[in-house]
């Protein structure tokens, strides 16, 4: 790598890089004053809304393919929830979730709900349970939490993104998550060209 000295220094040092920034899409702009833009770190309490600045996001991870289907909201209440929730899911689908009312409706519409109580009225914690005896505590939701994780660090690193551009961000993540094996396809489109025909039979 080319160095240079610095004055009065027999070391060398390399040169200066240039520095890139990845930002995600920032917020619409607020020519009223009276209006001034929401500060950062979002400390409303409650279920997250469109209009709130907490994007709900829908997510239903199969265990067994370990494929992922997520859909951003503009509310968490059952009237969004439930048609997404119906597409993602076929009737007899073991759906395991936590305790929130919302999913009250799943076993009404064919799906074997299995819920667990992060605060149990007891005043203890369940994160986990063996509803078969076999050992193994299969109704969970750490699938799913990790996979929040997973979509909080990628959006991380853009330092902010807007709730209009927030689907976008959120179905790359989705796809890089479904994604098994980079093909040739896959370089093809990440590089915005079309995919390569396919060789023709003999």
């Amino acid at each position: 790598m080319p160095t240079d000295r610095r004055p009065g220094s027999s070391q060398a040092s390399p040169k200066p890089t240039s520095c890139t920034r990845t930002r995600g899409k920032k917020g619409t702009p607020h020519p009223d004053p009276e209006d001034p833009p929401r500060q950062r770190g979002n400390k409303v309490k409650g279920h997250g809304c469109w209009e709130n600045d907490r994007i709900p996001i829908l997510g239903v991870v199969d265990r067994a393919s370990g494929e992922l289907s997520l859909k951003v909201l503009h509310s968490s209440g059952a009237r969004e929830v439930h048609p997404e929730m119906l597409k993602r899911t076929a009737p007899g689908t073991v759906v395991n979730t936590d305790e929130w009312r919302g999913y009250d409706w799943l076993p009404k519409d064919g799906r074997i709900r299995k819920k667990v109580c992060h605060k149990l009225e007891s005043g203890g914690h369940e994160w986990a349970r063996d509803d078969d005896g076999d050992g193994i505590r299969e109704v969970h939701c750490n699938t799913s939490e990790g996979i929040w994780t997973g979509l909080r660090n990628f959006l991380r690193p853009f330092r902010g993104v807007h709730k209009q551009y927030l689907a976008q961000y959120v179905a790359v993540f989705e796809w890089a998550h479904n994604l098994k094996t980079t093909t040739t396809d896959f370089m093809a489109l990440l590089l915005g060209r079309h995919p390569l025909p396919q060789a023709a039979g003999p």
